[in-house]
């Protein structure tokens, strides 16, 4: 599922380069990111879950980890589950929406906005708050028109996903964290679900495709 969602191209320049200095700048910024969204995710999935009997409480150890970080992994691509995804804390179903939104990396079978997409807009208002012109990954000047491009597709995202929630939330009788865990979902298409899919009304349906 990981090299899945790292990308093709990603995929051959560690296969061609076997050394990460070595490896092209796109390369270098999905494996970093990617590495950090599954470190956050599986933690914060295990925090946010530790206490919640209907998931990971009873669970010892070695699974409560596995399950964090099987669940974080499948967050931004592959849809599977271990646990039931309706019984998790409002919170967990954030984060999970934020994993899906972000998604996998350009050139791979995931969706979201994609990792790049990701590091360069925080790179980018990391840069401005400490007053800083020119946005940096890896010592390397990030052109603008390429950070332009990262804010347009994040800002579009944005709108669609809070359009369709917005519309879903007038005519479906069910939560706002369920509504919006659902439009993400299919946006990133990942295919998780709290398991009001088969409930909505047709015309939620035909929204959220």
């Amino acid at each position: 599922i990981i090299m899945g969602g790292l990308g093709f191209s990603v995929l051959l320049d560690i296969k061609q380069n076997k050394s990460f200095k070595k490896l092209a700048l796109q390369s270098k910024v999905v494996l970093t990111t990617t590495l950090f969204l599954i470190v956050v995710g599986t933690v914060g999935i295990w925090f946010l879950e530790k206490n919640n009997l209907m998931t990971i409480a009873g669970m010892s150890f070695d699974e409560k980890f596995l399950t964090s970080y099987f669940q974080s992994v499948v967050a931004r691509t592959a849809g599977f589950n271990t646990i039931n995804i309706g019984d998790l804390t409002n919170a967990s179903l954030f984060l999970m929406v934020i994993l899906m939104f972000i998604g996998g990396s350009p050139g791979s079978s995931a969706g979201g906005v994609k990792t790049t997409t990701f590091a360069i807009i925080m790179a980018t208002l990391w840069s401005n708050i400490r007053g800083n012109e020119d946005p940096m990954l890896f010592y390397r000047k990030i052109p603008k028109h390429v950070i332009l491009k990262s804010f347009t597709i994040g800002l579009i995202a944005t709108i669609l996903v809070v359009g369709m929630t917005m519309l879903l939330s007038i005519s479906e009788p069910f939560s706002f964290i369920n509504i919006l865990f659902e439009v993400v979902s299919a946006f990133g298409t990942v295919g998780l679900s709290t398991g009001i899919t088969g409930a909505l009304s047709t015309h939620g349906k035909i929204l959220l495709i």
